[in-house]
């Protein structure tokens, strides 16, 4: 693996750790450890930048999806400091997964997030 492709998914499981912490304590500590101090989140359903906001999006949709845990789907890929990846929250209950995304990350110099932009790939009907 080339050190450009460890780097995409170092970052990736850095977001993962966020988006799967369920104590808002451990989930801000996941947010500052993945995201610049004025990294950005951007999605259909959000645009948020700072450490407080990101978390805030975070705890909306952990609120909205309780149980689930959100899950890489497929491979990471990526150039330079730019990388996309897919994903879907899983219920660990019955392993439902209602909804699907893409997003693509821009990384700064020390691998941190600097950007997500988030696209909706399958949302259930009436949501």
């Amino acid at each position: 693996m080339s050190a450009t492709a460890r780097r995409h998914g170092d970052a990736v499981a850095r977001y993962f750790e966020a988006w799967n912490a369920e104590d808002p304590a451990a989930r801000a500590k996941a947010v500052a450890a993945a995201w610049t101090e004025d990294g950005g989140y951007t999605d259909p359903l959000a645009d948020a930048s700072g450490h407080e906001g990101i978390a805030a999006v975070i705890a909306a949709a952990r609120k909205r999806f309780p149980g689930f845990e959100f899950r890489l789907t497929g491979v990471v890929d990526g150039h330079h400091d730019i990388a996309r990846f897919s994903w879907e929250p899983v219920s660990t209950a019955d392993g439902s997964a209602p909804v699907a995304g893409s997003d693509v990350i821009i990384l700064d110099g020390q691998g941190r997030i600097r950007a997500v932009l988030g696209f909706l790939d399958r949302v259930p009907a009436g949501a």
